[in-house]
């Protein structure tokens, strides 16, 4: 059973969910974890993997976007997808849609990044529901 954390953000708007995606999977990355970034649109996989690109100045994170063949290198430390995880990225996943992912009990942690407009709220609110009646460890950041 996976422990999820909800992370609500003062600042609404998809560009700062993609930032804190990335400060996740940099802390997760330093920890020697793989992620897996689940992206709504391609459109947003391809921001996300931008942004993945350009994030920190001080340090890269190793990552690609999930493809047939993925990982095709061991050192990689994220992949961004919108399908199934491949077996060795279940580690922590990076929610980054709207949906409670319907494999979500494969992995060990589940990061939930809430923008703070009152749509995305509402859409978070439901999926907290759906994990609590599954009687999962919950826990919610203010950030």
């Amino acid at each position: 059973m996976p422990k999820v954390d909800f992370y609500i953000l003062a600042d609404p708007g998809v560009p700062a969910q993609h930032r804190y995606a990335c400060r996740l999977t940099e802390q997760a990355f330093e920890q020697g974890q793989k992620v897996y970034l689940r992206a709504a649109t391609e459109a947003d996989l391809q921001q996300l993997d931008e942004v993945l690109w350009t994030f920190s100045d001080r340090a890269f994170l190793p990552h690609e976007i999930a493809g047939p063949a993925s990982p095709s290198h061991p050192l990689i430390a994220a992949l961004i997808g919108r399908e199934a995880a491949p077996a060795g990225y279940r580690t922590l996943l990076v929610n980054m849609t709207d949906e409670m992912p319907a494999d979500a009990e494969q992995f060990e942690r589940i990061a939930e990044v809430v923008a703070a407009d009152p749509e995305r709220k509402q859409r978070a609110r439901d999926r907290f529901r759906q994990y609590r009646e599954r009687g999962w460890p919950l826990e919610t950041h203010n950030v």
